[in-house]
């Protein structure tokens, strides 16, 4: 008999499919597991060999503690977000720790689908969804490729002056009703929502993860105030730590774009730190040490990341997420590419953007961080260039977009009217470019996509993730990024 380490990702289903044994065997082999929902990452398991027979184990009534529950109960949510404690609630309790309630379990409707990480076991694909989807783009979470998802990054909460993290479209996160939401059920503190609905794909998909995406580009001049203080920073995690354990929430992402000097650099690692001990505290009192997960935005611009204090940081954090686009865009003099591969200095032809993620990613691993914890981010989006000869020309105007000037959604780039598509594999990089308009869109096309996928293996980086699942094709489509990595 062998033994595994479970890694981020894993279920038991998934284990015993990767070594040849039935689910039957591998629970009987390891009697420690009571809960096979809540197994975590280090843990050892024991490996049958696929000949052995199978003894099932006898099930025991051991109370489990409330991971999967979409939202706490207001009755027994105090202002920390945490279950009051025995003592709080019995006149004459002991000094023992109390045990949480057994929650009861659905049983898993169907084992996880073999399309998560073809070909790239282990490998996370991490994708944002954006509470403000649902509307104009009509994208809902029932769109979500969770068959090729591991992790679900839900955008974005925002920060208070005094630290406080809320939710910022309580419709759209909370009360929104699906076709299959109840308008009876009994109580007023029901969660429906695109937060039920993420929920209900757990369910179906024992391996997805999600995490409350705090901050983003909009919100991000909120961290530095409360950010700067030991009560700001208890206040944000203590606030965060609530609104994960009330909504079923797996973790938290914090994406501080950018703490802009050393002082703010200095309070972000402080913020991590934070609140990785209220994530631990809670989990070691309420999941059984289970781990919660813990997330960053990363920059890929030298003028940022250098600002960062990356080695005191990665300490508290499960993995990076870096920003590997919009390196070019309306803000720029000349067109350029806005997510390539590989360094383009050059003033003409084919270059025009200083930035590269190849130079970005040598960084981060230079400080130290372990290769496996950096997620190489990709747009589903590309940036439009009017009035111009192509990359590192000027241009002038970027013309209209799919819901914001010069920003096209993948999906819109796909058919025909888009001109000419040219891939630098050299470069790492894709566009297309219409002459007769005069017109540059930089993006992703799937064989920069693959290539990139190729660079994630040879590096023997984390994973790949995108900003954000809207704009890609579906699953469905040949064409789409999401699939083709």
């Amino acid at each position: 008999m062998s033994t595994y380490t479970i890694a981020s990702g894993d279920s038991l289903w998934k284990i015993s499919q990767d070594h040849g044994v039935t689910l039957d065997a591998l629970k009987a082999a390891n009697p420690q597991i009571t809960n096979p929902d809540l197994i975590y990452p280090g843990q050892q398991l024991n490996i049958p060999s696929p000949e052995q027979p199978t003894q099932v184990a006898q099930s025991r009534d051991i109370p489990e503690a409330p991971r999967d529950t979409p939202y706490a109960s207001s009755a027994t949510t105090n202002v920390g977000g945490y279950p009051p404690s025995a003592a709080a609630t019995a006149p004459n309790a002991s000094h023992a720790p109390p045990i949480p309630p057994r929650i009861p379990r659905p049983a898993m409707t169907r084992p996880p689908a073999p399309h998560i990480n073809v070909g790239r076991p282990g490998y996370k694909t991490v994708g944002y969804f954006t509470n403000w989807g649902i509307y104009g783009r009509n994208y809902q979470p029932q769109d979500i490729p969770a068959d090729y998802i591991t992790h679900i990054l839900y955008s974005f909460a925002n920060i208070r002056p005094t630290g406080e993290v809320h939710l910022t479209d309580t419709y759209s996160d909370l009360e929104k009703h699906y076709p299959t939401d109840s308008w009876s059920d009994p109580g007023d503190t029901n969660v429906y929502g695109c937060i039920k609905q993420l929920y209900l794909l757990k369910k179906r998909h024992r391996h997805l993860k999600t995490l409350l995406s705090i901050g983003g580009w909009t919100y991000s001049p909120n961290f530095a105030l409360p950010a700067s203080t030991p009560t700001g920073r208890q206040t944000f995690a203590r606030s965060a730590v609530h609104l994960l354990a009330d909504l079923g929430f797996d973790g938290i992402d914090i994406d501080w774009e950018y703490p802009q000097n050393a002082a703010q650099a200095q309070d972000f690692v402080l913020l991590l730190q934070e609140t990785r001990r209220e994530l631990d505290r809670y989990a070691t009192r309420y999941l059984q040490g289970k781990r919660l997960l813990l997330t960053v935005a990363a920059p890929c611009g030298a003028s940022n990341y250098t600002k960062l204090r990356m080695r005191e940081m990665d300490q508290y954090l499960d993995f990076w997420n870096l920003m590997c686009y919009d390196f070019a865009g309306r803000w720029d003099e000349r067109a350029g590419h806005m997510a390539n591969l590989y360094s383009s200095r050059s003033a003409t032809g084919s270059g025009a953007t200083p930035f590269n993620a190849d130079e970005a990613i040598t960084a981060y691993l230079s400080s130290g961080i372990k290769p496996r914890k950096l997620i190489f981010g990709m747009p589903l989006y590309g940036r439009a260039f009017e009035n111009t000869d192509g990359p590192g020309h000027p241009f002038q105007g970027v013309g209209e977009g799919s819901w914001e000037n010069g920003v096209w959604d993948y999906k819109h780039l796909s058919g025909e009217g888009r001109g000419e598509v040219v891939v630098d594999s050299g470069l790492g990089a894709s566009w297309s470019f219409d002459a007769g308009k005069r017109k540059m869109v930089s993006f992703d096309s799937v064989e920069v996509a693959a290539l990139k996928g190729d660079y994630i293996a040879g590096r023997r980086l984390g994973g790949a993730m995108w900003w954000e699942l809207s704009g890609d094709l579906p699953v469905g489509d040949e064409r789409s990024l999401v699939r083709s990595v």
